[in-house]
C-alpha cells in the first residue's frame, strides 16, 4: 500500500524523559506528540511495544501481544488512587540519559505490585467492569500469557519453560487448571498490568491521532523461545519431543559481525502454520493494528527464506538459507484484513525473491542514507537510486548516530559524502536529514538522536553485542527551538504534509 509522502521520527518510549528511571505512556509521551506536531512531523516510529527479554531487547519479548509493563505511566496509577505520593517518591534521581534496568525494573514492579493490590482491594464498579471487559476481549492471547508469566516466576531456578515440571511445560490440562487455582493472584496481577497498559496507550493514540500523527509500530518476525506464545502452541515451532529447538534463527555474516548474528529465536514450523491458513500470524498481524496505524515488519527477507542454525551451534556461521512461506502467508492475512499500511525491513542480504515478494503486496522497503556510500553510484542506498515507495533513514535503532558513524569513516569515505551531498560535513546530521527529506522517497523518518545531534554513546543498539543497549534517554533540555523549526521548514518545503498522493 502506498504511503503519503510525510515525515517523521523513530524514538522509542523507554527513551522519553520522566521521573521513574525510563520513559512512559505518560505525560512526556502526550508531549511529544505535541513537539512532533510542532515540528510538522506525522509520523512517530516505535521499536516493538512487547516486554523485554535477554538483553533488555524489545525484540526478544516474552508475548508477541502483550505490552511492556515497565511502560505503564505510574502517575496515572496515583490518580486513580491505587498509589500514593509516597509510593512514587525516589530517593535517589535516576540516570537522566540511560534506562539502569537494574534499577528501573524492581522500583516500576514494586509499584504496579501496589496498585493492583490496591485495585483488587477498592476499585469502583466502572472500572472492575472495564477490567472484565479487556479480559474478555484479549481472552485469546492473555490467558496464557497471564499463567505463563506466573509460572515463570514461580519456577525461578527454570531457564526456560521446557526447564519446569513436565505436566506444565507440556501443557497437561489439569497441570493447568490447577496451576490456574495455585497462582490466581499473580494471574489477576499480569492481567491487571495488561489492561492499564492497553488503556494508556489507547489514550496516547488517540491524541496522536487527534493531532494527525499516525503511530508506526514494528513486529518482530520472530518471538522469544522463553515466550507465552512459544509454550501455548509448541506445535507452531520447530521443537523436539522434549519442547526444546532444534533449529534457530539469525543471519549470515555480514557488516556488523564476521561471525554472523545468532538471535536463537526458534524457527516457525511453517507446514503447521499453513494447515491452519496461518491463522496464528492473522491474528498477530490484527492485534498489532489495533494498537497501530502503520506496521514495520521486521527482517521481511525471513519471509521469503530465513537463515536456519541448528540449536547446538554457538554462532550463525554454519548456517544455511531455507524457503519461508512467501506470498501464501500474505495472501492470507490480506484474504483476512484487507490490504493493509505494512513497511518491509528489506536489509541485508537481499535477494531477487525478495524484492519481487515486496513488491507483489507494494510494500514500501526501507533506504538507509548510512549504507549509501560504502561503493559506486549503483548503491541503491544513494537518493538517485531510490523507488517513490520506499522509507529513507540516516539511520535505523541498529546504526551508530550519524555524527557517530561520520567520526568512523576515514578521508576518502568522508570526501565521498561530501561531494555527493555537496556540503562541507559541518552537520553531517542535518545534512543527512536534509537527503532524505528532499529524495523522491514518500515517507522520511529519522531518530531523534540526528535530529538532536548526538554522538555514538547516544546509539540505541549494536547488533551481534549482547549487553548494554536499549539504554539511550533524552531530556527536554536537549531539545532547542530551531530543532522543530528546521524540521518543520523542510516539512513544508519538501511537502512532507502526510496528504494522500495525487
Amino acid at each position: 500500500m502506498r504511503l503519503p509522502r510525510a515525515s517523521g521520527i523513530l524514538l522509542h518510549p523507554s527513551s522519553l524523559p520522566g521521573p521513574h528511571g525510563c520513559g512512559d505512556l505518560g505525560a512526556a509521551a502526550h508531549h511529544f506528540v505535541d513537539w512532533l506536531v510542532s515540528a510538522g512531523q506525522k509520523l512517530w516510529q516505535m521499536l516493538p511495544l512487547g516486554g523485554i527479554g535477554a538483553g533488555n531487547s524489545p525484540y526478544m519479548s516474552s508475548s508477541a501481544f502483550a505490552g511492556n509493563v515497565l511502560l505503564i505511566d505510574l502517575a496515572d496509577l496515583r490518580q486513580r488512587g491505587w498509589l500514593s505520593d509516597e509510593d512514587l517518591a525516589v530517593a535517589a534521581p535516576f540516570d537522566a540519559r540511560r534506562v539502569q534496568f537494574g534499577a528501573v525494573r524492581p522500583f516500576r514492579m514494586h509499584r504496579l505490585e501496589k496498585a493492583a493490590g490496591a485495585f483488587a482491594r477498592s476499585a469502583n464498579a466502572a472500572d472492575r467492569d472495564d477490567f472484565a471487559a479487556f479480559c474478555i476481549a484479549h481472552r485469546n492471547w492473555l490467558d496464557d500469557y497471564a499463567l505463563f508469566m506466573a509460572l515463570a516466576e514461580a519456577h525461578p531456578a527454570a531457564s526456560d519453560w521446557s526447564d519446569w515440571p513436565e505436566p506444565l511445560a507440556r501443557r497437561v490440562p489439569a497441570a493447568l487448571a490447577a496451576a490456574r487455582v495455585e497462582h490466581a493472584k499473580r494471574i489477576a496481577f499480569w492481567e491487571f498490568c495488561q489492561w492499564r497498559f492497553f488503556r494508556q496507550w489507547a489514550a496516547l493514540k488517540q491524541h496522536a491521532n487527534s493531532r494527525g500523527v499516525r503511530i508506526v509500530g514494528d513486529a518482530p518476525i520472530f518471538i522469544a523461545y522463553h515466550s507465552a506464545e512459544v509454550w501455548a502452541r509448541q506445535d507452531l515451532f520447530e521443537l523436539d519431543s522434549h519442547g526444546r529447538p532444534t533449529v534457530v534463527a539469525g543471519v549470515p555474516p555480514d557488516a556488523f559481525s564476521d561471525t554472523g548474528q545468532h538471535w536463537g529465536n526458534p524457527l516457525y514450523r511453517w507446514s503447521a502454520h499453513a494447515a491452519d491458513g496461518y491463522a496464528w500470524w492473522v491474528e498477530r498481524i490484527r492485534r498489532t493494528f489495533e494498537l497501530v496505524d502503520v506496521v514495520r515488519i521486521d527482517h521481511f527477507r525471513g519471509f521469503a527464506a530465513f537463515w536456519e542454525i541448528q540449536a547446538f551451534e554457538r554462532t550463525a556461521i554454519n548456517g544455511h538459507w531455507v524457503p519461508g512461506p512467501g506470498a501464501e502467508l500474505f495472501n492470507a492475512i490480506a484474504h483476512a484484513l484487507g490490504p493493509l499500511p505494512i513497511i518491509a525491513e528489506d536489509l541485508g542480504v537481499i535477494t531477487p525473491d525478495v524484492v519481487a515478494l515486496r513488491k507483489h503486496f507494494a510494500f514500501p522497503g526501507m533506504r538507509v542514507l548510512q549504507f549509501a556510500f560504502d561503493s559506486d553510484s549503483a548503491n541503491l542506498y544513494l537518493p538517485h537510486n531510490f523507488e517513490a515507495d520506499s522509507v529513507v533513514y540516516t539511520g535505523t535503532h541498529d546504526n551508530n548516530t550519524s555524527i557517530g558513524w561520520w567520526h568512523s569513516l576515514d578521508d576518502t569515505q568522508r570526501e565521498r559524502v561530501r561531494d555527493y551531498l555537496g556540503v562541507d560535513g559541518s552537520e553531517i546530521h542535518w545534512q543527512l536529514i536534509r537527503a532524505g527529506y528532499a529524495s523522491v522517497a514518500d515517507t522520511a523518518i529519522h531518530p531523534l538522536q540526528d535530529v538532536l545531534g548526538l554522538g555514538a554513546d547516544a546509539r540505541m543498539n549494536h547488533p551481534g553485542m549482547a549487553e548494554g543497549w536499549w539504554e539511550w534517554r533524552f531530556d527536554w533540555g536537549q531539545v532547542r527551538a530551531e530543532h522543530a523549526q528546521r524540521l518543520a521548514h523542510w516539512a513544508r518545503l519538501y511537502r512532507r504534509d502526510g496528504l494522500p498522493l495525487a
